[in-house]
């Protein structure tokens, strides 16, 4: 029994911003199993590397490292022409790159507050626009923003974060809306409460879980392979009607009050 193809990405050339570990990981892992062959972005060599052996030995697809700063706007668009030329035209684009820093909004740091802004929201505006120029003009390209229930949702100590995701559903729709029009979808897929590294001291605070536990429908942590069929989807010819949507992988915690 094989998979419908409309889902098929087999052969489709995929770069993951931030897919050293974590999410990002778990993303790439998904996309080469699906047959793409993978780009993985870090600032990190040596790690990034790793990554790239452990995805290619355990799925047997084409996996490549690129070590660049997303936050630094030549630097991406200097790695966007290596990749095309090295690599080959991109069809998919994950940005997936993130960090969190936790701290009373009247504490919060100047310094802290742009680097959040910077590598949660300027890193996809600028991954995006220098990687869609090719796509514009092959008329074709998939781009996913990797967004957040705080996409939606406030919490307190996490103001920064919170805006840094807001803002990036709204560059996903601003983003459908240019270029859109040149047969790019662009959409958002937005994770809930999933058990990564960066969350791991929320995930051994058992008051947090057991909030956390109570607020979700699912009533637990999301697991980082859970993401994946959303991406699939997103990815797909299966989306090529869908436009400028953030799909929230929750447990439901969006739907519920």
């Amino acid at each position: 029994m094989t998979g419908h193809p409309i889902f098929d990405i087999d052969g489709k050339i995929a770069v993951v911003t931030g897919s050293s570990r974590g999410i990002g990981l778990a993303l790439a892992t998904g996309l080469a199993e699906a047959g793409a062959v993978v780009v993985l972005n870090g600032r990190d060599g040596d790690a990034l590397e790793r990554s790239r052996t452990r995805i290619a030995e355990q799925t047997g697809a084409r996996v490549h490292a690129y070590a660049f700063d997303v936050t630094d706007s030549a630097a991406v668009a200097d790695a966007a022409r290596s990749i095309e030329a090295e690599v080959g035209p991109i069809d998919i684009v994950v940005n997936n790159t993130g960090v969190q820093h936790r701290a009373p909004l009247l504490e919060f740091a100047d310094d802290d507050f742009r680097r959040v802004i910077d590598t949660n929201l300027t890193s996809a505006f600028y991954v995006g626009r220098e990687f869609a120029r090719a796509m514009v003009v092959r008329g074709r390209g998939k781009i996913v923003n990797i967004c957040s229930v705080q996409s939606e949702l406030g919490r307190a100590g996490i103001a920064p974060y919170a805006a840094s995701k807001g803002g990036l559903k709204m560059l996903t729709r601003g983003m459908c809306a240019d270029l859109g029009p040149h047969g790019l979808q662009i959409n958002a897929l937005a994770p809930g409460y999933f058990d990564t590294e960066l969350t791991s001291a929320l995930v051994d605070d058992v008051e947090f879980t057991a909030w956390l536990a109570a607020r979700t429908p699912a009533g637990r942590w999301g697991r980082t392979e859970e993401l994946v069929g959303a991406l699939l989807f997103l990815v797909s010819p299966g989306s090529d009607f869908v436009n400028g949507q953030i799909l929230y992988v929750d447990g439901g915690m969006t739907a519920v009050v």
